[in-house]
């Protein structure tokens, strides 16, 4: 049986961590980096050059990023590649997108299956 919506209330410790992952991705830069690693894995150069920041500004992002959990770095000789491995993150920011049409605006939602 499963237990209504109201009666599962995140708790406090889920709030805040909730809240800090929304923080992590509030920022357009850092969006950006995820949505990116959430398609594969990218060196600091790569991710500069596709999202348009300096390598020091978006080394100071993927710092936060890690720091947070959202993004995790492999280490292969002398180069870093980043990714976000979490399928809820990437469920996240896939979804988000399918909700804002590329103009900014909200997309139209899809039609219901449960309505014919």
């Amino acid at each position: 049986m499963t237990t209504p919506l109201e009666d599962r209330a995140p708790t406090e410790p889920q709030l805040a961590a909730a809240a800090d992952t929304f923080s992590m991705l509030a920022s357009p830069a850092r969006l950006h980096l995820v949505q990116l690693m959430s398609t594969g894995r990218y060196d600091v150069g790569e991710l500069a050059e596709r999202v348009g920041l300096s390598l020091p500004t978006t080394s100071q992002h993927l710092r936060k990023l890690r720091l947070t959990g959202i993004v995790s770095a492999t280490r292969e000789g002398r180069h870093s590649y980043y990714t976000v491995e979490d399928p809820h993150v990437v469920q996240l920011v896939e979804q988000i997108f399918e909700h804002i049409a590329p103009d900014g605006s909200l997309a139209p939602d899809p039609p219901r299956k449960d309505h014919p």
